[in-house]
This record gives structure tokens, C-alpha cells and sequence, in this order.
């Protein structure tokens, strides 16, 4: 059974910067996506962008593109999520998933605050 754990949120001012973590487990992810989500209240879950797990390559959405970075961490089983120029609208919890590289998304961790104040 994949589990996915996120951890990192925190309250931060805007133009800071947090690292979320997303530890995996369970089996072995060479085949797997791994993607990062957010969800503002009142608000649908919005991707953020993800990294295929073999070869690292990643996409992100335009939302973020140049502020945020995926990279991971083979050894510790753990992607991570760098927010960089972190905006009051930015504040969402965030979720990481994972999914086959050609399925959808069927596991996800239980999401990790993030705050930014003005």
C-alpha cells in the first residue's frame, strides 16, 4: 500500500520561502508520478506541478512557474516542493499524490498548511 506523508507548512511572509516534504513508502516509485496539489477554501484542488520519478523531469502550471521548484530525493524516498516568492494568494493546503505514469491520481498524502501573510 503506497502511503504519502507531506509535511513543512507553516505561516510565512510573503516574498519568503517554505520546503514541503513529501515522504514515500510502500513500494518502489520508478514508475510512478508524484505531484503536488493545493486547495484554497472555497476553492477546487489545484495542480502545481509534478515529477516523473525515473528521470526527474518535471512540469509545472503556469501559476507558478519560475517561483516554485519539484526535485526529489531517491535515497530518502521524498519529494519535495520549493516555494520561492511566496504571494498571499499562495495560501492553500497542499496535497502530493502519486499515479502510474499512465493512470491518475490515486494516492495522496493528508495535506500540509501553508500561509503566507501580506
Amino acid at each position: 500500500q503506497v502511503q504519502l506523508v507531506e509535511s513543512g507548512g507553516g505561516l510565512v511572509q510573503a516574498g519568503g520561502s517554505l520546503r514541503l516534504s513529501c515522504a514515500a513508502s510502500g513500494r518502489t516509485f520508478s514508475s510512478y508520478v508524484v505531484g503536488w496539489f493545493r486547495q484554497a477554501p472555497g476553492k477546487e484542488r489545484e495542480f502545481v506541478g509534478h515529477i516523473t520519478w525515473s528521470g526527474g523531469s518535471t512540469y509545472y502550471a503556469d501559476s507558478v512557474k519560475g517561483r516554485f521548484t519539484i526535485s526529489r530525493d531517491d535515497a530518502k524516498n521524498t519529494v519535495y516542493l520549493h516555494l520561492n516568492s511566496l504571494e498571499p494568494e499562495d495560501t492553500a493546503v497542499y496535497y502530493c499524490g502519486a499515479r502510474l505514469k499512465s493512470g491518475n491520481y490515486n494516492y495522496w498524502g493528508q495535506g500540509t498548511q501553508v500561509t503566507v501573510s501580506s
